[in-house]
C-alpha cells in the first residue's frame, strides 16, 4: 500500500480531523466533486438529469457506526421517504445501504428488522435494496443478513470487495443461492494477511471474480455489477462476456458520480448498463478520505480547490 493512500485511510477514522474541515468552505467545493450535495432532494435532482442520458443511479446516504438504535430507526425512516421519492418522482434509482447505519453494532437482530422494512418498501417501489459492505470485521455478519433477505426477497443485492483474500470463497457460497452482486476492489484499511496490498493483486482478483461471475450469468444466475472506475480492466470484462454469450443487459456497470463521467456517458451510449453512485449527508468526511485514498492524485483537486 503507498504511503499516501495509508495516510488518508488513517485520516478516514479521524474524528477531529473530520471536525476541523468539514465546515470549511473549500473542503466543500472539493467534495461537490464526488457528490452533488448534502440534501436528498439534490440527489435526487442530479438522478434525473443522469437519467435523461439514460443512466440509472444507486442512492447512499452517507453516515455509519451509529451510537443508538434511535438514529438507526431515524435512518431507516429515512429510507422508507427516501424510496416514496424515487417512486414519485419516476427516477430509475437504487437504494444502498450500510449495515452499521442500522444499528449492526448495536443489535444484529435489530438490524435485521429494519432491513427487511426496507427490503420490502423496496419492492413494493419496484426497485432494488442494497447491502453495501464495510470493513472485513463486519463480512461475516453483513453476508449472513443478506443471506436472510434473500431468502424472501428478489430484489436485494450485496456489495463484495476484490481485495479480501476471502472473497472467492464467499462469492462461491453465494451463488448458490442466485444472488445479484456488485463487486468493487476495497477502499478500507486492512491487514496484509486479509487484504492484497497491492493493487496489482487487486486488479487481478477482480478480473478473475468478475469472469466467474459473468460464467454465472451465462448459466441463468442473477446478474453481476461490475463496479470500478477501471476502463482498461472493464474494456477486458466486456470482451469476456462477449465470448461467454453474456448479452450486453446481462451486466451493469457501476461508477461514482464525478467520476470518469465521459467515460460513463461512452459506456452507456455502446449499450451498456450504466448505474452511478450518488451519496448525499453531511456526515461525508471518512468517505470522502476513502475516495481520495483510492487515486491519491485526486489530492491536487482538493489543493486546486483551496484557491478557487
Amino acid at each position: 500500500m503507498s504511503i499516501a493512500r495509508a495516510v488518508l485511510l488513517r485520516a478516514s477514522k479521524s474524528r477531529f480531523l473530520a471536525d476541523q474541515v468539514s465546515h470549511r468552505s473549500f473542503v466543500k467545493r472539493a467534495v461537490r466533486r464526488f457528490m452533488p450535495g448534502e440534501s436528498p432532494e439534490e440527489a435526487l435532482d442530479a438522478a434525473l438529469k443522469l437519467a435523461a442520458e439514460g443512466r440509472g443511479t444507486v442512492f447512499t446516504k452517507l453516515g455509519e457506526n451509529l451510537s443508538s438504535l434511535a438514529d438507526a430507526e431515524a435512518v431507516r425512516d429515512h429510507y422508507l421517504w427516501f424510496f416514496d421519492q424515487v417512486a414519485a418522482r419516476r427516477v430509475p434509482g437504487h437504494v444502498s445501504i450500510k449495515p452499521t447505519q442500522l444499528g449492526l453494532d448495536l443489535s444484529p437482530d435489530k438490524c435485521a428488522e429494519y432491513c427487511e422494512t426496507l427490503a420490502q418498501k423496496a419492492e413494493s417501489t419496484g426497485t432494488y435494496f442494497w447491502i453495501d459492505m464495510e470493513d472485513s470485521s463486519y463480512v461475516d455478519r453483513t453476508l449472513a443478513l443478506y443471506r436472510g433477505l434473500r431468502a424472501k426477497h428478489e430484489k436485494v443485492g450485496i456489495c463484495l470487495q476484490a481485495y479480501l483474500r476471502r472473497t472467492p470463497a464467499d462469492l462461491e457460497s453465494l451463488i448458490a443461492i442466485s444472488p445479484t452482486i456488485r463487486l468493487v476492489k476495497g477502499a478500507y484499511a486492512e491487514p496484509a494477511d486479509l487484504a492484497f496490498p497491492e493493487k496489482a493483486d487487486t486488479d487481478r482478483a477482480f478480473y478473475e471474480l468478475s469472469v466467474r461471475m459473468l460464467e454465472a450469468a451465462a448459466q441463468g444466475k442473477r446478474f453481476p455489477i461490475l463496479g470500478t472506475h477501471d476502463v482498461p480492466l472493464l474494456r477486458r470484462l466486456i470482451d469476456k462476456a462477449r465470448d461467454l454469450s453474456v448479452p450486453d443487459g446481462g451486466y451493469e456497470i457501476h461508477m461514482l458520480y464525478g467520476i470518469r463521467d465521459g467515460d460513463q456517458r461512452q459506456l452507456r451510449d455502446a449499450g451498456r448498463n450504466v448505474r452511478t453512485l450518488i451519496s448525499y449527508g453531511a456526515s461525508w468526511f471518512p468517505w470522502y478520505m476513502r475516495r481520495l485514498a483510492e487515486r491519491p492524485a485526486n489530492v491536487w483537486f482538493v489543493m486546486k480547490s483551496m484557491v478557487g
